[in-house]
């Protein structure tokens, strides 16, 4: 068993889903203190309320991706830093690949290293998982609000 890999792994995997999960409780407080409404709307204005809704999902998309470019340039520097690989180039596209069990024909890490690249790849899964939850929350949030559907409208 190669302790090193199981530390290093599981180490990097606490500290990315600390900082995934973190990320998200921000942007949920962030879109809760944004998104507001009243029952005085009519139709026409939940209508118009489309492009802001599909500009709030864009964005939780966007920062839940550099979220996972980051957590990955974390994976990347300690493949460096161990030397499991040559350049930050190769060690960050090797990390992004590993994280989303894409394999890079050529790109390859000697065999000690191997049960990090799994451990990885285990917690490119786990952060994966957070992000889809979290995206399919907030869609329902905004389908909500656009159907209002939790409160009662007088037409």
């Amino acid at each position: 068993m190669d302790v090193a890999s199981w530390s290093v792994g599981l180490a990097l995997i606490v500290l990315t889903i600390a900082i995934h999960t973190t990320a998200v409780v921000v942007m949920a407080i962030g879109l809760e203190a944004r998104i507001q409404v009243r029952s005085d709307r009519h139709k026409a204005e939940r209508l118009r309320a489309v492009p802001t809704m599909i500009g709030h999902i864009g964005a939780v998309a966007v920062i839940l991706a550099a979220l996972h470019g980051l957590e990955g340039l974390l994976w990347a520097f300690a493949y460096w830093g161990l030397g499991a690989l040559n350049s930050l180039t190769d060690a960050s596209v090797y990390a992004l690949a590993t994280m989303t069990t894409y394999d890079v024909a050529g790109l390859t890490v000697p065999a000690r290293f191997q049960m990090l690249s799994a451990l990885q790849a285990v917690n490119g899964v786990l952060l994966f998982g957070i992000s889809t939850a979290f995206l399919f929350a907030v869609m329902q949030v905004q389908w909500r609000m656009l159907s209002h559907r939790h409160e009662k409208v007088d037409e």
